[in-house]
């Protein structure tokens, strides 16, 4: 089970948990549905945004583009709601500097060999697409260290229960540092 499945669970236990459809300049795989799975953009308008200041973070990705917009998270966050963002360690730091206050939690597979053999079953990438894939997970798995938590993704359920426990932490946390300040 990949991130996707990890987050779609997430969604449907905490109904405070909104998710960050990311911009992303690569083609569409089959079953993918624009403005839900991501927003498919060009090259042009991807490069338009950021000229904008429109991404809260973005990166390059096994050659193409992804971009987390700032406006969308902010109205999330606005509305009260936690906001989910599936992305990788270069827009993790960017996220990181224009929000210290944010969870970062850092998902791994329970071996890069797990990982491969999850995207053979997937039948959505070329073989040139998962050896590159391979070779940024593993360049990844370096940055853990960098995050507020690591957790295995290895069996739904019980990756669900422990990601879900870092964000009810997480927002009593929040509830406390407030309850504090409004108190001096």
């Amino acid at each position: 089970m990949g991130k996707d499945t990890l987050i779609k669970r997430l969604l449907e236990l905490d109904r405070n948990l909104r998710y960050s459809v990311s911009c992303t300049t690569r083609p569409a795989r089959p079953g993918e549905v624009d403005g839900v799975d991501y927003a498919f953009v060009s090259r042009e308008r991807f490069q338009q945004l950021i000229d904008e200041g429109a991404f809260l973070e973005h990166a390059t990705y096994n050659g193409n583009l992804y971009g987390t917009l700032t406006e969308r998270v902010e109205r999330e966050r606005d509305a009260g709601h936690d906001v989910v963002l599936k992305i990788e360690v270069q827009g993790a730091e960017q996220v990181r500097a224009k929000a210290p206050d944010g969870v970062f939690i850092f998902v791994v597979p329970p071996s890069v060999d797990e990982l491969v053999r999850r995207q053979v079953k997937r039948n959505t990438e070329t073989s040139k697409d998962m050896t590159a894939r391979r070779l940024i997970a593993t360049r990844e798995m370096e940055y853990a260290s960098r995050y507020d938590h690591v957790v295995v993704n290895d069996e739904l359920q019980r990756t669900v229960a422990e990601v879900l426990a870092i964000i009810h932490s997480a927002r009593e946390r929040d509830i406390q540092d407030k309850a504090r300040s409004s108190q001096t």
